[in-house]
C-alpha cells in the first residue's frame, strides 16, 4: 500500500473517474477526503470506500476556503480532478456561447488554481504532492471542444509554473492527460470520436477509468518528485510526447 499514512484530498470524487480514483487511493492505504458539488453522490462514494466527504463549489472562493480550512490533520496530497466535461463538446468554436466558455474555465482552471492555493500551506508542511487531471485533447488539438481543450491546456501550463514555485519547498506537482475514458461523462461523445481513439491507440480498444488510477497513486508518493512539472499522457499510446 504505497499511500499508507498519507492524507489525500480528491476533488470531483462523486462519480466517473473520481469515484474510481477514490476506491483505488483508499485501497493503496490513503486516508481520503472527497470533495464534490454533488453532495448526495459524493457522500455515497465516501461511505462506500471509508472516506470523509466535504461539499465544495469550485467556482466559489468562499466554498474553496471553507473546504481547505476544515481538513482534519496533515495533508499529504491533492488531486485536482473536478471539472466540467459533460455536454460541452460537439460544437464549433464559433457556436460556443460566452457563458459556457467562461463557466468551463472558471471551474476547470480557476478551481484548480484556487484549490492549490488554499491547500499550499498544508502541502508545504508535509512536502506533499499535487496531481492535476488534464486531458490529451489539449496535446493533439481536438476539434469542436474548444472550452474544454483550452481549460486543460491551461492546467498543463499552470502545472509547469507551479512546479517552479512549489519546488523549493519540496512540493511536487504533475499532470496526467488521459484520452477518452469509458465513463458517463463521455457518453455524449460521438461514436466517431470514440472510434478515433480506439483505433488510434498503440494499445487498441477502449480505455476504462481504472486504467489511470495506479498512475495517480504513484504520483502522490515521495518517489514522484522527479516528475514535477511534467504532463504525462496516460492514453495507452494515442499521443506521444
Amino acid at each position: 500500500m504505497i499511500l499508507k499514512g498519507r492524507h489525500i484530498l480528491l476533488t470531483g470524487g462523486a462519480r466517473g473517474l473520481g469515484a474510481v480514483l477514490a476506491r483505488h487511493l483508499v485501497d493503496e492505504g490513503a486516508r481520503l477526503t472527497i470533495a464534490d458539488l454533488a453532495a448526495e453522490e459524493g457522500r455515497a462514494v465516501a461511505a462506500a470506500v471509508g472516506a470523509a466527504f466535504h461539499p465544495v463549489d469550485l467556482g466559489d472562493t468562499r466554498s474553496v476556503a471553507l473546504l481547505a480550512g476544515s481538513l482534519d490533520g496533515a495533508l499529504h496530497g491533492l488531486v485536482n480532478n473536478a471539472a466540467i466535461a459533460t455536454g460541452i463538446g460537439g460544437s464549433g468554436f464559433e457556436e460556443v456561447d460566452d457563458d459556457t466558455f467562461e463557466r468551463v474555465l472558471r471551474v476547470n482552471v480557476w478551481g484548480s488554481w484556487a484549490m492549490t492555493k488554499a491547500c499550499a500551506p498544508a502541502l508545504r508542511a508535509t512536502k506533499g504532492r499535487i496531481v492535476n487531471i488534464a486531458s490529451d485533447t489539449a496535446l493533439w488539438g481536438a476539434p469542436n471542444l474548444i472550452s474544454y481543450v483550452a481549460s486543460k491546456g491551461a492546467v498543463m501550463a499552470m502545472t509547469r509554473s507551479l512546479a517552479r514555485e512549489l519546488g523549493p519547498d519540496g512540493v511536487g506537482i504533475t499532470a496526467i492527460a488521459p484520452g477518452i475514458l469509458t465513463t458517463e461523462s463521455t457518453e455524449y461523445v460521438p461514436e466517431a470520436r470514440h472510434r478515433l481513439y480506439s483505433d488510434g491507440r498503440a494499445v487498441p480498444g477502449p480505455q476504462p477509468p481504472e486504467d489511470v488510477a495506479a498512475t495517480v497513486a504513484f504520483l502522490l508518493t515521495d518517489g514522484a518528485l522527479t516528475l514535477t512539472g511534467q504532463t504525462l499522457p496516460t492514453d495507452r499510446g494515442f499521443v506521444f510526447t
